[in-house]
């Protein structure tokens, strides 16, 4: 995860300067996503596991998306892209797929035994069996 987070960090990054010129919302969109995946990998390493990771995906997936519908539909303001601007488009798809995909495998394996193994157990009780109902009178 840590890898996925700095790796989108740095592609968009470097993608920055020549998206402020060519529509400013999207270098700065890029910058922001940038900066908060450098604080997801900081919140990894300060073991705020849940908060990195949701942060992360949520980023990663609206990325995915922003990519999607820019070669799609496009953008406000009339921002279209032509193609898949090899190698940062398909490395960043890449980085962020694997960051959500990684996610959930971790919110599996959480959620699978993690969350199991911490409910409290039963306290063994003396089972009583009841009896056929005779009894002596005397």
């Amino acid at each position: 995860m840590l890898c996925c987070a700095v790796g989108n960090a740095v592609l968009h990054t470097l993608l920055v300067p020549d998206h402020l010129e060519e529509k400013f919302y999207i270098g700065f969109l890029f910058a922001v996503g940038s900066a908060v995946m450098l604080v997801v990998a900081a919140l990894v390493s300060l073991k705020r596991a849940m908060a990195a990771w949701l942060t992360g995906s949520l980023v990663s997936l609206g990325m995915i998306i922003g990519f999607l519908l820019s070669r799609t539909i496009g953008l406000p303001d009339g921002y279209h892209e032509p193609g898949w601007e090899p190698p940062y488009g398909p490395l960043s798809l890449i980085v962020e797929a694997l960051f959500v995909l990684a996610f959930l495998a971790w919110l599996g394996q959480r959620t699978g035994t993690g969350t199991a193994s911490r409910l409290p157990r039963k306290v063994n009780r003396e089972r009583v069996t009841q009896g056929t109902g005779s009894s002596k009178a005397g």
